[in-house]
């Protein structure tokens, strides 16, 4: 349940004591939302029987009838209607909000963490709402302009060149010493700005020189291709060690290049 409230109800989005880094502008932004919040749009779901004039009356989510006598969820804000025990969940996450805070907006039910985000943003870095006027934006998410820095060195990425990395901003260098993947042809490590070619988990450049037929050498950009223990090959007889110059290849396999990398 603890746990519960922390996800549901961060207390970064309601205390500035959680907030420690903060400009006293941002301060008394977060100070004046809080409040507005409290004022405007925050409640408790309580469970209680269904009282008699609700005979019969509709589930407020999935409008199934509720019965004189069943356990229903009242939300005062929202007027004289019953959830369901298992339908009284966030509009957004579906987290269970029984006996827990809510927040309404226009008719629905939030937890805390997705009601703030209808109208502030929240840093992936931090945690925390962005009260500035600027914000960094990347991958469908948000960043405070000093958070946005590499995973692994910390240096700040604002106008810089970066990979993503498991949803978190990575700058070239770490990338490339640390996850780029390494060419089953050269060996050498497929570089963000890189084309990369994969087949079965397997990575290539996919330029001409390493994506090609282990045999005849041709290129497999695009192309129907078939393999052997890790090796790519244009045709079933290039792969059984055979010239290959007038027989056409029936695999159906085929291999596309991306640019950049998948984690780009």
């Amino acid at each position: 349940r603890a746990r519960a409230l922390l996800q549901q109800l961060p207390p970064q989005d309601c205390d500035e004591r959680y907030c420690p880094d903060l400009a006293e502008e941002e301060r008394r932004q977060l100070r004046a939302f809080s409040a507005r919040r409290r004022r405007e749009a925050l409640g408790q779901g309580l469970a209680c029987p269904v009282p008699g004039p609700c005979h019969g009356c509709p589930c407020k989510k999935c409008g199934r009838r509720l019965n004189k006598g069943d356990l229903g969820i009242s939300a005062s804000r929202l007027g004289d209607q019953f959830w369901h025990p298992s339908c009284f969940s966030c509009h957004f996450c579906h987290q269970p909000l029984v006996d827990l805070i809510y927040f309404q907006q226009d008719g629905r039910i939030y937890c805390g963490r997705h009601h703030a985000e209808l109208f502030r943003p929240r840093c992936a870095s931090c945690d925390q709402l962005i009260f500035m006027e600027e914000c960094i934006e990347a991958e469908g998410r948000r960043w405070h302009l000093e958070h946005f820095c590499c995973l692994e060195c910390d240096v700040p990425l604002r106008g810089q060149r970066y990979v993503m990395k498991s949803g978190r901003p990575c700058c070239r260098d770490c990338f490339e010493s640390l996850f780029a993947e390494p060419c089953q042809a050269c060996g050498d490590p497929i570089g963000a700005d890189s084309e990369e070619a994969t087949h079965q988990g397997l990575h290539w450049h996919a330029r001409a020189a390493c994506f090609c037929c282990s045999l005849c050498r041709k290129p497999l950009h695009g192309q129907p291709l078939t393999s052997r223990r890790g090796r790519l090959f244009c045709s079933e007889t290039c792969s059984l060690g055979r010239d290959a110059s007038s027989t056409a290849s029936d695999s159906s396999d085929s291999a596309f290049a991306s640019a950049p990398s998948p984690d780009s």
